[in-house]
Protein backbone atom coordinates (compact mmCIF):
# COMPACT_ATOMS: atom_id res chain seq x y z
CA UNK A 1 0.00 0.00 0.00
CA UNK A 2 1.32 3.41 -0.91
CA UNK A 3 0.17 6.96 -0.36
CA UNK A 4 1.45 10.46 -0.95
CA UNK A 5 0.84 13.68 0.98
CA UNK A 6 1.84 16.98 -0.62
CA UNK A 7 1.90 20.41 0.99
CA UNK A 8 -0.31 22.92 -0.84
CA UNK A 9 0.09 26.17 1.11
CA UNK A 10 -0.37 27.60 4.61
CA UNK A 11 -1.20 24.38 6.55
CA UNK A 12 -3.12 22.65 3.75
CA UNK A 13 -2.09 19.30 2.29
CA UNK A 14 -3.50 16.95 -0.31
CA UNK A 15 -3.34 13.23 0.36
CA UNK A 16 -3.35 10.85 -2.58
CA UNK A 17 -4.01 7.16 -2.09
CA UNK A 18 -2.38 4.39 -4.06
CA UNK A 19 -5.81 3.62 -5.52
CA UNK A 20 -5.97 7.09 -7.07
CA UNK A 21 -8.22 9.03 -4.67
CA UNK A 22 -7.45 12.41 -3.13
CA UNK A 23 -8.48 14.28 -0.01
CA UNK A 24 -7.64 17.75 1.27
CA UNK A 25 -6.42 18.07 4.85
CA UNK A 26 -6.01 21.37 6.66
CA UNK A 27 -5.21 22.65 10.11
CA UNK A 28 -7.32 24.72 12.42
CA UNK A 29 -7.06 28.50 11.97
CA UNK A 30 -5.27 28.83 15.33
CA UNK A 31 -2.55 26.57 13.89
CA UNK A 32 -2.17 28.50 10.65
CA UNK A 33 -4.76 26.55 8.68
CA UNK A 34 -7.74 27.93 6.83
CA UNK A 35 -10.24 25.16 7.69
CA UNK A 36 -10.37 24.00 4.06
CA UNK A 37 -10.39 20.29 4.81
CA UNK A 38 -10.48 17.55 7.37
CA UNK A 39 -7.89 17.48 10.15
CA UNK A 40 -5.38 14.61 9.95
CA UNK A 41 -6.47 13.12 13.30
CA UNK A 42 -10.10 13.28 12.20
CA UNK A 43 -9.02 11.32 9.13
CA UNK A 44 -7.48 8.69 11.38
CA UNK A 45 -10.72 8.39 13.36
CA UNK A 46 -12.72 8.11 10.12
CA UNK A 47 -10.33 5.39 8.97
CA UNK A 48 -11.16 3.41 12.11
CA UNK A 49 -14.88 3.84 11.49
CA UNK A 50 -14.58 2.85 7.84
CA UNK A 51 -12.40 -0.18 8.52
CA UNK A 52 -14.69 -1.50 11.25
CA UNK A 53 -17.90 -0.75 9.33
CA UNK A 54 -16.50 -2.63 6.33
CA UNK A 55 -15.97 -5.67 8.55
CA UNK A 56 -19.38 -5.46 10.22
CA UNK A 57 -21.27 -5.19 6.92
CA UNK A 58 -19.28 -8.04 5.34
CA UNK A 59 -19.77 -10.33 8.34
CA UNK A 60 -23.51 -9.58 8.49
CA UNK A 61 -23.92 -10.20 4.77
CA UNK A 62 -22.08 -13.52 5.07
CA UNK A 63 -24.38 -14.35 8.00
CA UNK A 64 -27.33 -13.78 5.66
CA UNK A 65 -28.66 -10.85 7.65
CA UNK A 66 -30.99 -8.55 5.69
CA UNK A 67 -29.17 -5.30 6.47
CA UNK A 68 -30.18 -2.11 4.71
CA UNK A 69 -27.88 0.38 6.46
CA UNK A 70 -24.92 0.52 8.81
CA UNK A 71 -23.59 3.64 10.50
CA UNK A 72 -21.01 4.09 13.23
CA UNK A 73 -20.79 7.16 15.46
CA UNK A 74 -17.35 7.69 16.94
CA UNK A 75 -16.34 9.75 19.97
CA UNK A 76 -12.69 10.11 20.90
CA UNK A 77 -10.61 11.68 23.63
CA UNK A 78 -6.99 12.69 23.15
CA UNK A 79 -4.06 13.15 25.50
CA UNK A 80 -3.58 16.71 26.76
CA UNK A 81 0.16 16.74 26.01
CA UNK A 82 2.18 15.94 22.90
CA UNK A 83 1.96 13.52 21.32
CA UNK A 84 -1.79 14.02 21.59
CA UNK A 85 -2.68 10.41 20.86
CA UNK A 86 -6.18 9.05 21.16
CA UNK A 87 -6.65 7.72 24.68
CA UNK A 88 -10.33 6.64 24.51
CA UNK A 89 -12.57 5.89 21.55
CA UNK A 90 -16.18 4.79 21.67
CA UNK A 91 -17.88 3.32 18.60
CA UNK A 92 -21.68 3.16 18.46
CA UNK A 93 -23.00 1.10 15.54
CA UNK A 94 -26.51 1.64 14.21
CA UNK A 95 -27.55 -1.29 12.04
CA UNK A 96 -30.81 -1.21 10.12
CA UNK A 97 -32.45 -4.21 8.53
CA UNK A 98 -35.27 -6.70 8.52
CA UNK A 99 -35.48 -9.40 11.21
CA UNK A 100 -31.93 -8.83 12.39
CA UNK A 101 -30.45 -11.17 14.97
CA UNK A 102 -28.98 -9.31 17.96
CA UNK A 103 -26.55 -12.20 18.49
CA UNK A 104 -25.28 -11.94 14.92
CA UNK A 105 -24.92 -8.17 15.07
CA UNK A 106 -23.03 -8.44 18.37
CA UNK A 107 -20.83 -11.15 16.88
CA UNK A 108 -20.05 -9.00 13.82
CA UNK A 109 -19.14 -5.98 15.96
CA UNK A 110 -16.99 -8.10 18.29
CA UNK A 111 -15.20 -9.91 15.47
CA UNK A 112 -14.33 -6.61 13.86
CA UNK A 113 -13.05 -5.16 17.14
CA UNK A 114 -11.15 -8.24 18.29
CA UNK A 115 -9.94 -9.91 15.10
CA UNK A 116 -10.38 -8.21 11.74
CA UNK A 117 -10.13 -4.41 11.96
CA UNK A 118 -6.48 -3.48 11.44
CA UNK A 119 -7.12 0.15 12.40
CA UNK A 120 -8.72 -0.95 15.67
CA UNK A 121 -5.74 -3.16 16.49
CA UNK A 122 -3.29 -0.30 15.86
CA UNK A 123 -5.22 2.41 17.69
CA UNK A 124 -5.92 -0.02 20.52
CA UNK A 125 -2.22 0.17 21.42
CA UNK A 126 -2.74 3.69 22.83
CA UNK A 127 -6.49 4.04 23.25
CA UNK A 128 -9.16 2.17 25.15
CA UNK A 129 -11.67 1.31 22.43
CA UNK A 130 -15.22 0.43 23.41
CA UNK A 131 -18.22 -0.31 21.25
CA UNK A 132 -21.92 -0.95 21.37
CA UNK A 133 -24.74 -1.18 18.88
CA UNK A 134 -28.40 -0.66 18.30
CA UNK A 135 -30.65 -2.26 15.72
CA UNK A 136 -33.47 -0.57 13.86
CA UNK A 137 -36.13 -2.55 12.04
CA UNK A 138 -36.32 -1.34 8.43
Amino acid sequence: MKARVKWLDHMSFVGESGSGHSVVMDGAPESGGRNLGIRPMEMLLLGLGGCSSFDVVMILQKSRQAISDCEVLLEAERANEDPKVFTRIHMHFIVKGHNLSADKVARAVNLSAEKYCSASMMLGKTAEITHDFEMIEA
